[in-house]
């Protein structure tokens, strides 16, 4: 089982700064940034593959948002994913949430389908 405890979301004007922080607790292949703007469908924000190392984003976030991991436990078993918002809009405004998936079963880092754990959600509210 894994469990993410997300934090870091709050208010911000536009061209401020956040940093939303994700802790992973248990091993994982994959994990991913979602984000659900009020009435509009979760969309794709950002993904990182554990065993290569590699991170993708959305086109709407390039150059803005970027995944970073740490504190890391020794043995791997605990980890933190933080997602570092730069440059926000007020389209950046939404409930952001982290997930995690393991297994080989993989759709790709932008399909909800490649994630079996999901945190609680934290919201980043942008003002113009």
């Amino acid at each position: 089982q894994v469990q993410l405890v997300e934090s870091g979301g709050g208010s911000v004007q536009a061209g401020g700064s956040l940093t939303l922080s994700c802790e992973v607790f248990g091993y994982t292949a994959r994990l991913g940034w979602f984000r659900q703007a009020p009435g509009k469908e979760r969309e794709w924000v950002a993904g990182h593959y554990n065993v290569t190392g590699a991170t993708y984003y959305a086109d709407s976030v390039k150059g803005r948002f970027a995944i970073s991991l740490g504190n890391a436990s020794l043995d791997n078993a605990k980890n933190t994913m933080y997602l570092q918002l730069n440059n926000l809009k007020s389209a950046d405004t939404a409930m952001y949430y982290c997930a995690a998936g393991r297994g080989t079963i993989d759709y790709g880092l932008e399909s909800s389908k490649s994630y079996n754990f999901w945190g609680q959600g934290t919201r980043v509210t942008v003002s113009s």
